[in-house]
């Protein structure tokens, strides 16, 4: 399943998420996953794992253009020649010339007019064409309205914490408005921690609601919250290293919810997030220095 970006450029729906996945398990996991089927992979900088996202995409043997290659810039290295040097550091550890879609990490709202460089020096790889298309992450409705206001280009993703129980309505109605597609993480509520953030956290997964819906189906609760992403329009990447659960969550395009069954799931937001506030700003997190190729 495709989704077409804002620039033409298509994006598969689904891709594997490597957030939290160590460097040691990283390689194995991304090959599982494209021998399942998958043909999308998003990673960042800050994940520490860009290189072994490499090495498996190569170990695949799949063509380069067969696979779409999603990272992210981190916020150390905002501005306009900082960030244009951070696509050489990601071009280097992933061994690749081009990449499919390079996106802010965050928003970074105390430093912003460091972000509006940023945005600006991905325009510029953008327009020499080094990447095929350009995003944020975790941006909010006011974040996106002061990009927009200060640059050219339309990001063509908005990656942001979205599952059942924190579905971010605001946000994926102005990415609607402007035209910019909404990408899911966390979308199985699975990210299980973070410092200081959502202890008090219930998890997704134990859902009744979710649970009744897979019975009637016979899937996971996993599959069923991401049958609703795609059924939506969203594209989500679902995280594990698990090669069993890599193959379950790529398993989700053989049965249909019914619209009652998406209201059902839609009605289990409580507008609680259970990662970090984009609008709370972090400097010793954002100061981590990203390595060099």
């Amino acid at each position: 399943m495709e989704l077409k970006l804002n620039n033409g450029v298509t994006m598969p729906a689904l891709g594997l998420g490597v957030f939290q996945s160590p460097p040691e398990e990283t390689t194995a996991a991304v090959q599982t996953a494209l021998e399942v089927g998958y043909r999308h992979i998003d990673t960042a900088a800050a994940y520490g794992n860009e290189r072994e996202v490499g090495e498996g995409i190569r170990r695949s043997g799949l063509d380069r253009g067969d696979v779409f290659i999603e990272t992210k810039v981190w916020v150390s290295d905002y501005g306009y020649d900082e960030s244009l040097h951070a696509w050489d550091k990601a071009v280097g550890k992933l061994g690749v010339e081009q990449l499919d879609l390079l996106i802010l990490h965050q928003p970074a709202p105390d430093r912003f007019e460091k972000t509006v460089a940023a945005y600006k020096a991905l325009e510029t790889l953008l327009a020499d064409g080094r990447v095929r298309a350009i995003g944020v992450s975790n941006f909010m409705p006011q974040h996106l309205k002061q990009l927009l206001e200060a640059t050219d280009v339309v990001p063509a993703v908005n990656q942001i914490e979205l599952h059942p129980y924190f579905a971010q309505r605001n946000v994926q109605a102005a990415d609607a408005e402007h035209g910019v597609l909404t990408q899911a993480w966390s979308p199985i509520g699975g990210i299980t921690f973070y410092p200081g953030w959502g202890e008090n956290r219930k998890n997704v997964m134990r859902d009744p609601a979710i649970a009744a819906v897979a019975k009637a189906h016979g899937k996971t609760p996993a599959q069923v919250m991401l049958r609703w992403h795609l059924q939506q329009g969203r594209s989500a990447i679902p995280k594990s290293t698990n090669p069993a659960r890599i193959a379950e969550n790529f398993d989700v395009f053989g049965f249909e919810l019914s619209a009652a069954e998406l209201a059902a799931i839609d009605a289990l937001d409580t507008g609680v997030r259970s990662g970090p506030d984009p609008d709370v700003a972090r400097p010793e997190r954002f100061a981590m220095v990203i390595p060099e190729a």
